[in-house]
């Protein structure tokens, strides 16, 4: 019989299977849990690491931002000397295009009236606001301006400035931080159209798509790739986390992590304008392009703000691979890109049918250059910004702040200045010449701003800077100030005064004489102040030197440009070492009608939001009196040293209109050649010599003024016209003033109240005759100057035939 297992058995051996030995189920949740608590152990710290690494690193997006530097905006005033190729380089170099003179950033011509559509912009003195302009040229100069929206006219206007370089931190990245408000909407619409379309309502990863790009990658074997990131994922792999862009399943997981902690972390909008302000758009060199802003500029010279729909489309494109779709090595591939992008927004309802075939068929319009972010055009112009603002800034703390460096360069001046250079030098250049260099500083009168800069014959090579750094001796450029100092004596001197030529004799104690002579070999005698200047004559000069004694003309150079000299007799003739900025600095003071002005470069700092944390613009004191008439009296002589003494040249070159005041210099054997010229506007100082210091076989006139002759044949300047306040215009004759018709009357300018006393012509002035050459008698008394030549018609008439009557013998002129 069978046996039969007590129940107590049963139950025994089910435990045994199933309680005493646990079963496949319960160990796997078992260990599910034991690896859950495992991995939120890990992650959860690593978690936090991560959201703390998002939070640093991206606040801190502003300070990767370079500092950019900017030339001055143009100051468009009416009676402004300025012709029509000078505006146009003005706006082609601050990035305007031919255009409708209506969209911002365009301008249209017709004839002499310009239409302008200004951009608005930061300057050192506040926010200026966008116009548009109507302005007038007539005559080489601006007519008129009007504001064309409110219909009213101006008395002057500002345009936006050139960017003209731009100063890197750490990281050679190019960015121009934008608001989203400030970016296209098309630009805006159109990336998420094409690049992530659930964009604002994801939570930072697409699910799906990734699903789709994990089918699509296996069953390619691996032979195809396709991603499915959002624009959140891109951002994160975009540089700014440092998560790198390795295909790898660990940079994967990374990447997501990123995405979902900055959608928790920050909004839509804040995370879609990090992505616009820092997406890779091109590679110049070791340079990376980020951000649409910058992009725009470097591919198409616009700003953002101007650019067509086709060139969206086309950053856009570029998105997806900017090497692989540079549109200036693969134009084809580049306008396939362009295309599909076009296409995509079309369907996307964002441009309708004829703009799609419009766009469709419109060329690339990218630039052959970089546009605005090419590199530094202009080294020896950034050169002096770099030395004026480490003053206050040190490098480390300006290069890549994202600050902005207001300048004073003009962008038509520098142009100018550097062909000027070019040109002249390559055509004084000779086999029996020593290589050529040159440097030279060009400043506005009215406010001590540089506006050019050039230091070398390469102008846009960096390296040693003849402008700033050089120093040579300057030869006659310091004779005027041996003037300045005896002109300052009104009691004593005067530019009529009378003074000797005749060789000289100085003593330099040790039983050593100094015996200089003139460029010619010869003395001149007894000669005026004011030739003896404009002729440059040496033994003349120092003999005044002698007279005001040199040690006040070390310490005057020391007041108005720094210059520091011993004071020995040889300063008088230039024997002191200086570069062109500082002879720049110092015909300021005459330039400037006697105003100790500081030139500079930089007119001011803004921070990142616009607003100024530094200014060096600040208006000078105005002159004294005394300082105002003694510099007026020496750019009259200098006037004349261009009119009728060694800037004579400059008249037959056409320069006669601007008036100028000019003084040249020669150092000795002809080592250096220099010109210091200033007109109404401007006063450019210009050195040409050898980097080894040899012989050129050039005088200041041959050298120097050929270089600036060029540069104002060219750039619009007003002419110089002196004040005469404080000055009083006389004939002079043999030591006294007298009548304009006084044979051997010459006119001077004196300091009001020193002319010299009044005495009548030595000799009769020639008669008034008429035209037949009889003396016309004055009219008696009452009878009227009228009513004589109606007698004398009457008495020509009335005496007999007219034919029959000869004219009687002209009287002869008297001898003078």
């Amino acid at each position: 019989m069978p046996r039969i297992e007590d129940e107590d058995d049963l139950h025994d051996d089910e435990e045994g299977e199933t309680g005493g030995q646990p079963g496949w189920r319960q160990r796997l949740l078992t260990w599910g849990l034991a690896g859950a608590a495992l991995l939120l152990g890990f992650l959860i710290p690593y978690m936090l690491y991560l959201n703390h690494q998002v939070g640093e690193r991206f606040g801190k997006l502003r300070w990767q931002v370079p500092t950019r530097v900017y030339a001055r905006p143009l100051l468009l005033r009416t009676g402004l000397a300025m012709d029509a190729q000078t505006l146009k380089t003005e706006l082609d170099a601050a990035s305007y295009h031919a255009g409708d003179g209506k969209r911002a950033g365009t301008y249209a011509r017709n004839g002499g009236r310009w239409h302008i559509a200004s951009r608005g912009f930061d300057d050192v003195d506040g926010r200026i606001a966008p116009a548009r302009l109507e302005v007038t040229l007539s005559g080489g100069e601006v007519l008129a301006i009007r504001d064309i929206a409110n219909r009213r006219a101006l008395r002057s206007a500002r345009l936006d400035p050139a960017r003209i370089a731009t100063l890197y931190g750490q990281q050679q990245e190019e960015r121009r931080l934008v608001r989203i408000e400030e970016v296209p909407e098309l630009l805006v619409t159109g990336l998420q159209a094409v690049e992530d379309r659930d964009f604002n309502h994801h939570m930072g990863i697409d699910l799906g798509g990734m699903l789709r790009a994990v089918f699509v990658n296996v069953k390619s074997g691996g032979d195809t790739r396709q991603g499915a990131s959002t624009l959140t994922q891109q951002l994160a792999r975009s540089g700014l986390l440092g998560i790198g862009k390795e295909q790898t399943y660990t940079r994967k997981f990374k990447e997501i992590l990123f995405a979902l902690l900055l959608e928790a972390r920050y909004d839509k909008r804040t995370i879609l304008e990090a992505y616009l302000n820092q997406v890779d758009l091109g590679q110049r060199g070791a340079q990376a392009i980020r951000g649409v802003a910058a992009a725009s500029e470097f591919w198409f010279g616009r700003d953002l703000r101007d650019l067509s729909t086709e060139q969206v489309a086309l950053l856009i494109g570029m998105v997806k691979g900017p090497s692989w779709y540079n549109p200036r090595r693969n134009p084809e591939r580049a306008t396939e890109r362009r295309n599909f992008v076009l296409t995509k927004m079309h369907e996307s309802g964002l441009i309708d049918d004829k703009e799609l075939q419009r766009a469709s068929k419109a060329p690339l319009g990218v630039t052959t250059n970089a546009g605005n972010l090419a590199a530094n055009r202009f080294p020896a112009y950034v050169d002096l910004v770099r030395k004026q603002l480490a003053r206050d800034y040190p490098a480390d703390s300006i290069s890549g702040a994202g600050l902005s460096v207001m300048t004073g360069m003009s962008p038509a001046a520098q142009g100018y200045a550097e062909g000027a250079v070019v040109r002249t030098l390559k055509s004084l250049g000779s086999k029996g010449r020593p290589p050529l260099q040159a440097g030279l500083v060009m400043t506005d009168v009215h406010n001590g701003d540089v506006l050019a800069v050039v230091g070398s014959r390469d102008v846009t090579e960096a390296g040693f800077n003849r402008a700033i750094d050089a120093r040579r001796p300057v030869g006659s450029l310091l004779k005027p100030f041996v003037y300045l100092l005896a002109l300052a004596q009104p009691d004593k001197w005067s530019l009529a005064s009378t003074i000797s030529d005749g060789p000289i004799s100085v003593s330099l104690g040790r039983a050593r004489t100094w015996k200089p002579g003139n460029s010619d070999g010869r003395s001149h005698g007894t000669v005026r102040l004011q030739d003896a200047l404009a002729q440059s004559y040496n033994q003349a000069t120092v003999r005044l030197g002698m007279e005001v004694e040199p040690k006040r003309l070390a310490d005057l150079i020391r007041t108005l440009a720094g210059i520091n000299s011993d004071g020995q007799p040889s300063l008088i003739l230039g024997a002191v070492d200086q570069s062109p900025y500082a002879m720049a600095q110092l015909y300021q003071f005459l330039a400037a009608d006697g105003r100790i002005q500081p030139l500079h470069a930089v007119r001011g700092v803004l921070d990142s939001r616009g607003r100024a944390i530094k200014r060096y613009d600040a208006a000078p004191p105005p002159a004294q009196r005394g300082d105002a008439v003694a510099a007026r009296l020496v750019g009259t002589a200098l006037q004349y040293a261009v009119s009728s003494g060694t800037g004579r040249p400059l008249v037959r070159d056409g320069l006669g209109r601007l008036s100028a005041a000019g003084k040249t210099g020669t150092s000795n054997d002809s080592r250096d050649s220099w010109f210091a010229g200033y007109t109404g506007d401007h006063l450019a100082v210009v050195w040409v010599g050898n980097d080894q210091n040899q012989p050129t076989g050039l005088y200041g006139a041959t050298g120097g003024m050929r270089v600036w002759s060029d540069t104002f044949a060219r750039m619009p300047s007003a002419p110089l016209r002196l004040s005469g306040d404080g000055l009083d215009w006389q004939w002079v004759a043999d030591g006294h003033s007298t009548d304009a018709g006084c044979p051997g009357a010459r006119r001077f300018a004196f300091v009001a109240g020193y002319a010299p006393s009044y005495q009548a012509c030595a000799f009769a002035p020639p008669p008034a005759l008429d035209e037949f050459g009889n003396p016309i008698a004055p009219p008696e008394e009452g009878e009227s100057a009228l009513e004589r030549a109606g007698q004398a018609i009457r008495d020509w008439f009335g005496g007999g035939d007219p034919a029959k009557q000869a004219p009687p013998e002209p009287v002869p002129e008297p001898a003078r």
